[in-house]
C-alpha cells in the first residue's frame, strides 16, 4: 500500500508457526471476543487441533485465558502494539505537532495509517473541549468511512487503488456512507486533485472529518493527518476555511522532517 515498503523475504527463512500464531490472535475481534478452538481455527484458516495448540500456548505465556472451552485475550496482548508505538520514530515525531494543531483549532487531531482495508489510528491529540470526539489510538475503521482512508489512497498508483477497491467490502454505516465502488474511486480522485479529503457523516451522524496525506520527504505516503469535528459547528464550508489551512501547514512542517 502507499504508506509502506516491505522488503522481500526468502520463504526458507520464515517460521510458519509464528505467522499462524499471529493469525490466531487476529481471529479475535469485538464480535468474536470469545472463541472455541474450532471457531478460532475456522477464522485463522487452521484445523481445530492446530488452533487449540496455539491457543493453549497463548494461555501459557499470559496472552489469553480459557474456561476449558472458550478462549479470550488478556491485556498482555496489548504489549505487541505498544512496542510499535514506543519503538517507532514517526508516532513520537507527530505527537507534538498534533498537540499544536489541536490547540490552534480547538478540535481533535489524529495521525493514522492504512493496514490493508482498515485505517489504524496511531496518535491522537485531544480537543480542548470538555467532551472530546474522534478515535482513540489503536482504533480501526474501514477505510471507506473515514476521511483518512481517502487521503491515504489518493497517494496510491491507479492500479493499486483499483485492486484495493475490487477487494474491499463497502459496508454501510449511515445514509451518507459511500458504498458504490465507482463513487469511492471518484472521491479518491478528487482528494488526489485537491490534496485533501472532507468526509460528511460517513460513519457517525453529526460528525465530519478532514484529512490530508502525510508525505515523506523522499516520496511516498506515511499515513494521514486528520481532524474530527461536529458538523453543526462548521456549517457550509467553514471547516475548509478554518481547519484546512492549519492542517495543511502541519503536514508541510512534518514533511520537512519525516
Amino acid at each position: 500500500m502507499p504508506h509502506t515498503h516491505r522488503t522481500p523475504i526468502d520463504r526458507r527463512l520464515l517460521i510458519e508457526g509464528l505467522g499462524k500464531g499471529l493469525r490466531v490472535i487476529e481471529a479475535f475481534s469485538e464480535e468474536h471476543a470469545r472463541l472455541t478452538a474450532t471457531e478460532a481455527g475456522a477464522r485463522a484458516g487452521l484445523t481445530r487441533t492446530a488452533a487449540r495448540r496455539y491457543l493453549m500456548s497463548l494461555v501459557h505465556f499470559g496472552y489469553a485465558d480459557t474456561d476449558g472451552k472458550h478462549y479470550w485475550l488478556l491485556p498482555r496482548v496489548l504489549r505487541l502494539g505498544q512496542s510499535y508505538l514506543e519503538a517507532s520514530r514517526l508516532p513520537r515525531l507527530v505527537q507534538p505537532f498534533l498537540q499544536q494543531l489541536s490547540m490552534r483549532t480547538g478540535e481533535t487531531a489524529n495521525f493514522s495509517a492504512l493496514d490493508g482495508h482498515e485505517v489504524v489510528y496511531l496518535v491522537r491529540s485531544h480537543s480542548p473541549r470538555v467532551l472530546s470526539i474522534g478515535f482513540h489510538p489503536g482504533a480501526r475503521m474501514p477505510a471507506h468511512v473515514v476521511s483518512t482512508g481517502y487521503a491515504i489512497l489518493s497517494a496510491a498508483p491507479n492500479d493499486v487503488l483499483q485492486d484495493w477497491i475490487e477487494a474491499h467490502d463497502f459496508v454501510r454505516f449511515t445514509p451518507h456512507t459511500v458504498t458504490d465502488p465507482a463513487e469511492f474511486r471518484d472521491r479518491v480522485a478528487a482528494a488526489r486533485r485537491q490534496g485533501y479529503c472532507a468526509a460528511d457523516q460517513l460513519i457517525h451522524l453529526g460528525l465530519g472529518g478532514l484529512a490530508v496525506p502525510l508525505m515523506a520527504r523522499q516520496g511516498g505516503c506515511l499515513g494521514a493527518l486528520s481532524m474530527t469535528f461536529p458538523c453543526e459547528a462548521y456549517p457550509e464550508d467553514r471547516h475548509l476555511r478554518e481547519l484546512l489551512p492549519p492542517l495543511l501547514d502541519t503536514a508541510r512542517s512534518l514533511r520537512d522532517i519525516a
